[in-house]
């Protein structure tokens, strides 16, 4: 028998019976569109908890915190520029630099005719200028600043914050005045933005290291900054790219020695010892005394975090990412997903049942028919894919269904909003989003239904597959009937 005939054959008793064929295919349809629907809303829930995530902050960023030691007398290795090499070296790791802030310093930035503009120096912080792309840093002008980079005699290139100028105050008015500062979003009388009172890509700016002792007598040291791009400012990415500055590490680790040696004070980094309660106790420990106190490294991929920050941990540090958030979320949103999916799946195991019952009334119906069959010398196992196809066909035919309807479903859902809108009404499913994702989902801005290609192809398998495994037992009492009873069968 050539495939066509058995597929033909195949469908044309499936039309014979059209009330029964329908009624089954609906138990199947039920089902598949139950399971997608459920498994798109979970996908939409996981993207928008993605999504929410990342607006909290790089979700393949992690950061170590060392602190000088730990409270149960393990040994922690100095988180140092050679420590930091061995970090970058580490599999899916692409860039890895300090946020070192230098903490005893003094001076001030100062910029326009006699220094009348001043901030202090509160806001600096060195990177190690090839991890500035990688680490997702963006610019509104300019450029990145290089290693080799080098401006002369007393120049630093840095880079600024979208608004630093907004730090500067105007000296030559007292503390009390309402004119000493402007702020990022002040309009004057006519509603215009207010400027600050420095440009900082064409105002010449001075970093001026100063230090007086006991006698009054003061020491300072003068250096031009160029600016050679200036950040959008993204606080998930550091507060620094709004109103800070940040230079290559080498200069900020320049200007600490040479305030160093106007000051006639070594630098640590801090000015005294600093006690830390934990679980384990209290203990002290000196800031800078074992390396580097802010690390982050940044990986190719969310889904190789968790790999490297263990990794990193199993060295001794502290550390923390998003991804410990994100876990969660989706451990949250599996278990309902389970939950939901598995009720979705009984009416699938109904239709599965359905299918059996079918295919096993249609063999009483029709053993005459199979008596004939073999008589005439068809082959048996012809006669068991007649009716597995027969019970494939109702699965797919179902499933194919079933997904229309979930496609249906869900354009429903991503446009509820605007369909009852048409009708004078509205609708909030954040609270079922919210149910599904542990309390935790739907508070994205996306679709509220996401079904992917994959999902349908997947769907579209899995009820077929339903019908075959539905159709193996009737399939097998169909070949064990004997021709001469099933002949004499009425």
């Amino acid at each position: 028998m050539k495939i066509y005939d058995l597929l033909r054959m195949s469908l044309n008793n499936l039309r014979r019976r059209k009330g029964r064929t329908a009624l089954t295919v609906i138990g199947v349809v039920v089902g598949t569109c139950a399971i997608v629907v459920m498994i798109s809303l979970g996908l939409a829930i996981s993207a928008q908890n993605e999504e929410m995530l990342a607006s909290w902050g790089d979700l393949t960023k992690i950061q170590i915190y060392n602190y000088g030691g730990d409270p149960s007398g393990k040994e922690v290795p100095k988180l140092d520029d050679e420590m930091i090499t061995s970090l970058r070296s580490t599999e899916h790791v692409v860039a890895a630099t300090p946020y070192y802030q230098p903490q005893n310093i003094g001076g001030n930035i100062t910029a326009g005719k006699n220094d009348q503009y001043s901030q202090y120096l509160w806001n600096i912080y060195g990177l190690y200028p090839d991890a500035l792309e990688p680490m997702g840093f963006q610019l509104a002008s300019g450029k990145f600043f290089t290693s080799d980079m080098n401006l002369g005699k007393d120049k630093i290139p840095v880079l600024v914050g979208q608004n630093m100028g907004y730090q500067f105050e105007d000296t030559r008015r007292s503390q009390n005045s309402a004119k000493r500062r402007r702020y990022q979003g002040q309009t004057d009388s006519l509603g215009n933005p207010v400027p600050p009172f420095v440009d900082v890509e064409k105002d010449k700016m001075t970093l001026k290291l100063s230090y007086t002792d006991q006698n009054g007598k003061e020491e300072s040291k003068e250096y031009q900054l160029v600016v050679a791009g200036v950040l959008v400012s993204d606080y998930n990415a550091g507060y620094f790219t709004d109103g800070g500055v940040v230079m290559r590490l080498s200069d900020v680790q320049m200007l600490e020695k040479a305030y160093e040696k106007l000051s006639g004070q070594k630098s640590n980094g801090s000015s005294g010892s600093v006690y830390v309660s934990g679980s384990s106790g209290s203990y002290s420990y000196t800031p800078g005394s074992n390396g580097y106190e802010e690390v982050y490294v940044k990986v190719d991929k969310v889904d190789n975090v968790a790999e490297v920050e263990n990794q990193i941990k199993d060295i001794g540090y502290q550390t923390w990412s998003m991804t410990q958030i994100r876990e969660e979320m989706q451990a949250s949103v599996a278990r309902s997903q389970m939950i939901l999916g598995g009720l979705a799946a009984i009416s699938l195991l109904v239709a599965a049942l359905n299918i059996a019952n079918t295919m096993t009334m249609a063999i009483y119906e029709r053993t005459r028919e199979i008596g004939v069959m073999k008589v005439l010398g068809c082959e048996l196992g012809h006669i068991r894919a007649m009716f597995l196809v027969e019970s494939g066909a109702i699965g797919f035919l179902g499933g194919a269904i079933g997904v229309l309807f979930s496609l249906l479903i869900s354009f429903i859902l991503n446009h509820l909003t605007l369909i009852l809108a048409l009708f004078g009404s509205s609708a909030d499913l954040s609270g079922l989003l919210g149910s599904i994702g542990g309390g935790m989902g739907g508070m994205g801005t996306g679709s509220i239904s996401i079904v992917p290609f994959w999902l349908v192809l997947l769907a579209l398998a899995f009820a077929t597959l339903v019908g075959l495994l539905s159709g193996i037992m009737p399939a097998g009492r169909a070949v064990k009937i004997s021709a001469l009873e099933a002949i004499r069968h009425e």
